[in-house]
């Protein structure tokens, strides 16, 4: 898979939340982005993943335009701030419910999600007593489970505990090495240096830096 994001820009209420954006990103690497709340990241987020439409330029997968030959990126997993989940269900049919839309994949591969992401041992439990940590990694966990050729993550690691991260992060190494293109935000500066092949760091929108892992030592 590449990505082509090409002067890509969008105004909000006359205010340019991402800024000519030019990138180019590829199958089998980790991009992070980088910045303050509010500096564009989960915005352009957004715009690649064809939840929003940008105001002017383009973003091109495979050659072909989003939002012109295909509403939204083929096989992408996303977690994007609080992932919807029914509370009078389990994790596990929260799941299925999810899978059964696509038909892509059966009950041993939810099982199989599920002890990645440790849960397993609530898989039964309903959704509403799950913990903070317990719902972000059943987004997580809802994100791969259909192995998808792009991964988009904000935040992945917000309210989980240190196995959690762990897991995480291995997960995350394991779907790069897939073969998958990742791109994640971290408000952990470190854990982005640790797992990602560039970090992009953006300011009122631009991409200011790229920072490569042959940099500073990463």
């Amino acid at each position: 898979m590449e990505i082509i994001l090409k002067n890509l820009t969008k105004e909000l209420n006359g205010n340019r939340v991402v800024n000519n954006v030019n990138l180019s990103l590829y199958a089998g690497k980790i991009y992070g982005l980088c910045g303050y709340n509010g500096c564009g990241k989960t915005m352009l987020m957004r715009l690649i993943a064809g939840m929003i439409r940008p105001t002017m330029g383009t973003v091109t997968i495979d050659g072909k335009q989003l939002g012109k030959d295909m509403d939204f990126p083929p096989k992408m997993g996303v977690l994007i701030e609080n992932p919807a989940f029914l509370g009078n269900y389990s994790g596990y049919e929260n799941l299925r419910l999810l899978a059964s839309i696509s038909g892509k994949i059966n009950s041993d591969m939810i099982e199989d999600v599920l002890e990645r992401v440790g849960l397993s041992d609530s898989a039964k439990k309903k959704y509403r007593k799950y913990s903070l940590g317990m719902k972000q990694r059943l987004g997580i966990a809802a994100a791969i489970m259909e192995k998808p050729n792009l991964l988009i993550l904000d935040e992945p690691t917000n309210a989980l505990d240190t196995d959690g991260v762990q897991r995480t992060k291995e997960i995350i190494r394991e779907e790069r090495n897939r073969g998958t293109l990742v791109i994640m935000t971290c408000h952990d500066r470190a854990i982005l240096e640790d797992l990602c092949d560039e970090i992009f760091n953006i300011e009122h929108g631009t991409v200011m830096i790229a920072s490569t892992k042959d940099e500073g030592g990463r």
